[in-house]
Order: structure tokens, then C-alpha cells, then sequence
């Protein structure tokens, strides 16, 4: 996994997981479009599907609180 697609999956998760002031749509949408200008071609479809699949999943995790 390229260095750039691992950064992007740690900053976008920690948005989706823990920052409540960004949208989980925006979060994953900004990780994807990064991935595709600065990682493969096969990036943005790899980061897309693992943040969507942390989106989707989030609610069963539990809190920290």
C-alpha cells in the first residue's frame, strides 16, 4: 500500500470517527479526490471503499465517552 493511501485512510477515518465538525460525505469525498491526484490509479477506488466501509460501520463502534 503506497505511504499516501495509508495517510489518507488515517486522516479520513479519524474525521469520520472522531471530528464532528466534518461531514462523513465530505471527509471521504476529500480523501478520495487527494488519493486520485497524488497516489495510482487504483487509489481513489481502494480509499473510497475502505472509508465508506468505516462510514458504514461507525455506528457499531464503541465510543470512547
Amino acid at each position: 500500500m503506497p505511504a499516501v493511501d495509508r495517510n489518507l485512510l488515517r486522516i479520513g477515518a479519524w474525521e469520520i470517527l472522531c471530528n464532528d465538525e466534518v461531514a462523513t460525505a465530505v471527509a471521504i469525498d476529500e480523501a478520495v479526490d487527494l488519493a486520485a491526484d497524488l497516489s495510482t490509479d487504483d487509489s481513489a477506488n481502494f480509499v473510497n471503499g475502505v472509508l465508506g466501509r468505516i462510514a458504514r460501520d461507525a455506528p457499531a463502534l464503541p465510543s470512547e465517552d
